[in-house]
């Protein structure tokens, strides 16, 4: 048996930055796959601020790719569980608690409009919806509506899943390039990304509202 001794000059010799992707990508994992499912986690700002730290450790580029890696295939798992949780919300007939959720976080208008961009341009909607802020639920519900089957949303959710990593990893280069401080570089993606969510609430709010026909 190796004494604690030697056992401890071992870890020491860890460098920092091994012990911190060890943590780091499982704990980016486990975050955004359950924002994908609880709306309260912003898993657009937590791969930017990932993308931010990568940027500047000396494992560049591998970092980003590992972060947009790992952010794309949480993003999927996370789509995919909610869209089989949803499913089987449908399939009953006393539905289920997560199709209610998804109900309730997609107004009537949103929804209709989903509806009709699903019927004209099929699973290629995924891919927009995954982009823009508060469109992936709209377009999901609809799916799940149609009757689409898993095998079909996921064939078009995971090049959604791709351009989302991708967008906001980018988001993370540009802090992290402007920045030699780390922590500037994650508050100004973490602003950027938080501005891009809140876009179109405030547009909705000051956009006039039609007159009635």
């Amino acid at each position: 048996m190796t004494p604690w001794w030697e056992a401890a000059e071992v870890v020491g010799r860890v460098p920092p930055e091994t012990t911190r992707q060890a943590v780091g990508y499982p704990a980016l994992f486990v975050l955004v796959a359950l924002g994908a499912l609880v709306p309260v986690i912003p898993t657009g700002a937590l791969v930017s601020s990932a993308a931010v730290v990568a940027f500047h450790q000396p494992s560049l580029p591998f970092g980003l790719l590992l972060v947009f890696g790992v952010a794309a295939l949480a993003a999927f798992c996370g789509d995919i569980a909610l869209y089989w949780l949803g499913r089987r919300g449908v399939r009953s007939r006393g539905g289920s608690r997560w199709l209610e959720s998804l109900r309730g976080r997609a107004t009537p208008e949103r929804l209709e409009r989903a509806q009709t961009k699903l019927d004209e341009h099929g699973v290629l909607v995924l891919v927009l919806s995954r982009l823009v802020p508060a469109g992936r639920i709209p377009v999901m519900l609809a799916c799940l509506l149609s009757g689409m089957p898993l095998r079909r949303f996921a064939r078009g959710d995971a090049p959604a899943c791709l351009a989302w990593a991708a967008t906001y990893g980018l988001i993370g280069i540009v802090g992290g390039s402007l920045f030699s401080e780390p922590w500037k570089g994650v508050a100004l993606a973490v602003g950027l990304t938080l501005l891009i969510s809140a876009a179109p609430t405030v547009w909705r709010r000051l956009r006039p509202e039609r007159p009635a026909a």
